[in-house]
């Protein structure tokens, strides 16, 4: 991967490794933990070997390793023991940190080496909510804070829903064993992050639940077409950008007025956005959730 081009700044690597950065200026000057470049101008800026080095000795100091021994290891010691650790019992840090590895440097193989280990001790359930989920929830901050591109949000993306995809088809193929209700998945008008609604359509299938997954940018009254086919429907929507906090409040008084009338239709809504609903007005057959968790425990 060696025609990855890669720089980071120290801001950078403490966003990437979660370690302050005085912290891993002092790490430096003491330890020589870093071996660090510098610009014309004498700015220091760090290569993908630092990141990963990094990483690494973050891994073996949450297993207690300290710095003044770790600093005295050869250079290839410190990923053997990386590996040793992680051999014995499974670090899920570690499978965050080769995840975001494998982003950095757009490297499917290791994504799908880290993946195809996780799944040899894990459910894929285990792994989409102890890994994949604190993954998602480390690339959103390192996409606002701008240490990664949209095209590295973009590749490590695909690849997390290509997984999906591929336990969701293992699900799909069953009949449903539970008639009494219908799952209707949808995201609002111009709502693309789909990942999360993606998980909840596989979770809602292993239950033996029909569910029907229309995607994203889903308008209100479209969903009206499937209240003539079905009853007993619960629609989920997983509201990550939209709709706007000013105008949440009035996409649910929308929604009730149009799609929940006269029927035992409900409405579960999840993301981010959430945060902003009036819960004090929120209508009986409307349920708002603040994690994957919350609501994958209402749906069993």
């Amino acid at each position: 991967m060696n025609n990855v081009k890669n720089i980071f700044s120290i801001k950078d690597l403490e966003n990437l490794s979660g370690i302050k950065a005085h912290t891993i200026r002092i790490w430096e000057k003491r330890y020589n933990a870093l071996e660090p470049m510098r610009t014309d101008s004498n700015i220091r800026y760090y290569d993908i070997n630092n990141l990963q080095k990094l990483l690494n000795i973050v891994l073996l100091h949450d297993y207690g390793y300290k710095i003044s021994k770790i600093s005295k290891l050869d250079e290839n010691e410190i990923p053997e023991l990386v590996k040793k650790i992680t051999t014995e019992k499974t670090a899920k840090n570690h499978a965050i940190n080769s995840f975001k590895m494998a982003m950095m440097n757009f490297d499917q193989p290791l994504f799908f080496k880290t993946y195809d280990a996780l799944l040899s001790e894990k459910s894929f359930r285990e792994v989409f909510f102890e890994v994949f989920i604190p993954l998602m929830n480390e690339i959103g901050l390192l996409w606002q804070t701008k240490t990664i591109s949209p095209a590295h949000e973009h590749f490590i993306s695909n690849l997390l829903r290509q997984k999906i995809q591929v336990n969701t088809e293992k699900v799909q193929i069953l009949e449903p064993t539970k008639n009494d209700k219908v799952f209707v998945l949808y995201l609002p008008m111009n709502e693309i992050h789909e990942i999360g609604l993606m998980y909840l359509n596989y979770e809602i299938l292993l239950q033996g639940y029909r569910c029907i997954y229309l995607g994203e940018n889903v308008p209100v009254e479209s969903l009206k077409d499937i209240t003539t086919f079905f009853n007993n429907i619960t629609f989920v929507s997983y509201l990550t950008v939209e709709p706007l906090q000013e105008n949440i409040d009035q996409y649910i008084l929308d929604f009730e007025k149009e799609i929940l009338t006269d029927n035992n239709n409900e409405l579960f809504l999840i993301g981010r956005m959430t945060q902003y609903i009036n819960t004090s007005k929120l209508p009986k057959k409307i349920s708002a959730f603040k994690s994957i968790e919350e609501l994958t425990k209402q749906i069993q």
